[in-house]
């Protein structure tokens, strides 16, 4: 009786089921042409991203968010490589 039932609201979705469509939405993305380098799509799984990743942290704990932010950030790679940039030169302005 203390069973937890098939179609339960906790499990409707797994948070690997979702990465994994994440990650297969961003190579669908990148296959289609694009005017300007596909930066408004990589704002888009961005925006998608951060709450799956909060999400996959909240259900799975640290060390799989953390898996999922590294998968993000292979994904993801030049913004992340530009966000790095501009750390970078931010921290050598202020160290100046």
């Amino acid at each position: 009786m203390g069973e937890p039932v098939a179609g339960s609201p906790d499990r409707i979705v797994d948070p690997f089921l979702a990465i994994g469509l994440w990650v297969v939405l961003a190579f669908v993305m990148a296959a289609i042409p694009s005017n300007d380098n596909h930066w408004r799509r990589a704002y888009v799984l961005i925006a998608i991203g951060a709450p799956l990743l909060i999400w996959i942290v909240w259900q799975r704990g640290i060390l799989i968010g953390l898996f999922g932010l590294i998968v993000g950030g292979l994904v993801l790679r030049w913004p992340v490589y530009f966000l790095w940039r501009k750390i970078v030169e931010t921290t050598r302005k202020d160290s100046r």
